[in-house]
């Protein structure tokens, strides 16, 4: 096994998970197979319970982890599937530690930092990096390793020393250690300065550390003597330093990696350059350029509650563009913040207020993606009348599936106190209630996680089309509260067809209004499982459906055309008026980019 381990330092959000997924992206271009694992250097036992603010949206996976989201890059740029054992936390090494002590694993030994906690990073990295990952037996041929945090955190510590000790444990050709810094361009000069990269690599190595290759971040290409001037204070070789400078989309960055050809310095140091070729790239290639030249916008308003930080719907705007670009549509993601929806903003911030409506109001599709609590309730619940009432498409996940559901309720069946008992528990109406195995005592890990088995029990709807006409497909859940088993039947006879259910025929999973251009609901999380090449059918049903396509893709319902990257002759992208391409907007590492030039929050992520 060769381990290639990418680290940071000067700031955090230089991008350390988009480099290490595009680092792995090369590899496999190059035929080798590759797995990746992410250590977070914090105590909690894993992402379930942090709030999006704190951290971005939280990514779970088949085997009901609740991860990183970084694992989610790793998954959608490597097309892998990941388990819970691939995102490293302090809070999981010090456990197993205890729990070994706790055992007497250690024959009454004073159990410390060095060496018990470090042996078992390694352990954790060697036993992991051998599970395969690609649906083929046998393990991967690179492990790439990101180690979460700024080199010089108090936190990362232990892992600094374990991943020293490792580096020796596993030897010479096997292991590469790829340091992301910062070269920050000051406006005053416009010159770009070396010193906190050689201070970053100085401290990298006083920890016992010395990297085989830099990558550079900056807003533009390092200049000959900035890179020479590197190579003599940093000691690695000017031709492994590579400028990760800012792009028009995020899908350059493998381009970027192979241009500059970062892959040979990588397999140089791994002794593998003598069984790889030159890296396959061309749907990469193909990808980056049409994102480039779509103009033709597609406008979805996104109503949450972490409408400020971009980072909380991360999956979700990246299905959203997978979607899009499948149906060669310029995403435009309109950010609604479900309380301006409501009556009580009028009042105290009625320019909020009318902003928000005039948001919606002008969008072509509308979605309401998952969340917990019942602030901006309300708001979505106005958000989903308005699609039903107006024929707007609209996509509701989890608890957008259950805002819909009461929205229902309350406006067609006439249960005016129709409410979640997660909002309500006194509520007379409970459209949606606690799942009985669930747990109110504990929240780590005690939802319905992972992937759930859902089966179509109408096969003429959208949704079973949209998946290729299957009987069954299997999606990952993340939720506490389901809607009630006792008011289907009533619902049904109202006009909402439950289309989708579990293997018990009373968990509702997908529901459909079918006189409706598209209004779908999904219990589960389809964005969690959308590829690039392969978006997410309902998704590319919201896409389709906002931009007029929906029946192009029902009538071909038995054509694979969500894995395609093209439909010949279809939906080609429109000329921009002048008769080319817009000039593409700058893209940060973390994805970001906006669509109008300015900071309004109408961007995607690329």
């Amino acid at each position: 096994m060769k381990y290639v381990l990418v680290t940071g330092g000067v700031v955090s959000g230089l991008g350390k998970g988009v480099t290490a997924s595009s680092i792995g992206v090369i590899l496999k271009a190059c035929g080798l197979r590759v797995t990746s694992i992410k250590i977070d250097p914090y105590l909690n036992t894993d992402a379930g319970t942090m709030s999006p603010f704190e951290h971005g949206e939280v990514f779970v996976l088949d085997d009901g982890g609740e991860v990183d989201l970084d694992l989610g890059n790793y998954e959608r740029f490597l097309d892998i599937k990941l388990t819970r054992d691939n995102n490293i936390t302090t809070g999981k090494i010090y456990q197993s530690v205890i729990n070994k002590e706790r055992k007497g694993d250690y024959l009454g030994k004073t159990v410390q930092v060095v060496p018990h906690i470090t042996d078992a990073i390694q352990e954790w990295i060697e036993r992991v990096a051998m599970v395969p990952v690609d649906g083929k037996e046998g393990p991967a041929d690179v492990c790439v390793i990101e180690l979460g945090g700024t080199i010089g955190d108090i936190e990362s510590m232990p892992f600094i020393e374990a991943l020293g000790r490792f580096s020796y444990r596993v030897g010479p050709g096997n292991f590469c250690l790829v340091h992301v810094s910062l070269v920050p361009v000051l406006n005053v000069v416009g010159e770009q300065k070396t010193k906190p990269t050689q201070h970053s690599v100085r401290g990298l190595r006083t920890l016992g550390l010395t990297p085989n290759v830099l990558a550079c971040r900056s807003t533009r290409p390092l200049e000959d003597n900035v890179k020479e001037k590197l190579s003599q204070f940093c000691h690695v070789p000017a031709a492994n330093i590579i400028t990760l400078h800012d792009v028009s989309n995020i899908w350059h960055i493998p381009l970027l990696l192979r241009d500059q050809k970062a892959h040979e310095a990588i397999l140089k140091d791994l002794n593998l350059r003598s069984v790889t070729g030159e890296p396959k790239l061309e749907k990469w290639m193909a990808r980056a350029k049409l994102c480039d030249t779509l103009c033709d916008p597609v406008r979805i308003a996104m109503v949450g509650k972490y409408t400020g930080l971009s980072d909380s719907y991360l999956s979700v705007l990246k299905a959203l563009l997978h979607a899009s670009l499948r149906c060669r549509k310029k995403l435009v993601v309109e950010w609604v913040a479900s309380t301006d929806l409501e009556d009580e903003t009028a009042k105290e911030a009625p320019d909020s207020y009318e902003a928000a409506w005039k948001l919606l109001k002008g969008a072509h599709g509308i979605l309401v993606p998952g969340g917990f609590g019942d602030r901006g309730v309300q708001g979505k619940i106005l958000a989903a009348k308005y699609a039903r009432e107006n024929k707007v498409p609209f996509l509701g996940i989890c608890l957008g599936m259950q805002i819909a559901v009461i929205e229902f309720a309350r406006s067609i069946l006439k249960l005016k106190d129709a409410n979640s008992t997660e909002f309500d528990p006194d509520t007379l109406n409970p459209c949606v209630i606690f799942m009985p195995e669930g747990s109110k005592t504990h929240m780590g890990g005690t939802m319905r996680l992972g992937s759930r088995r859902t089966y179509f029990k109408v096969i003429d709807c959208k949704s079973a089309k949209l998946y290729g006409n299957v009987s069954y497909v299997d999606e990952r859940h993340r939720h506490r509260y389901e809607v009630n088993p006792e008011m289907i039947m009533e619902l049904e006879r109202a006009g909402l067809k439950f289309v989708g259910r579990d293997e018990t025929g009373r968990r509702m999973e997908i529901l459909e209004l079918p006189d409706h251009p598209y209004f779908v609901g999904a219990q589960f999380h389809p964005e969690f499982k959308s590829r690039p090449g392969k978006p997410s059918a309902l998704f590319l049903g919201l896409i389709a459906a906002s931009c007029g396509q929906l029946d192009f893709f029902l009538k071909n319902s038995n054509r694979n055309l969500t894995s395609s990257v093209a439909i010949n002759g279809f939906a080609t992208p429109k000329p921009c008026q002048n008769g080319t391409s817009k000039k593409p907007a700058k893209i940060s590492m973390n994805g970001t980019f906006y669509s109008n030039g300015n900071s309004n929050g109408n961007g995607v992520h690329a």
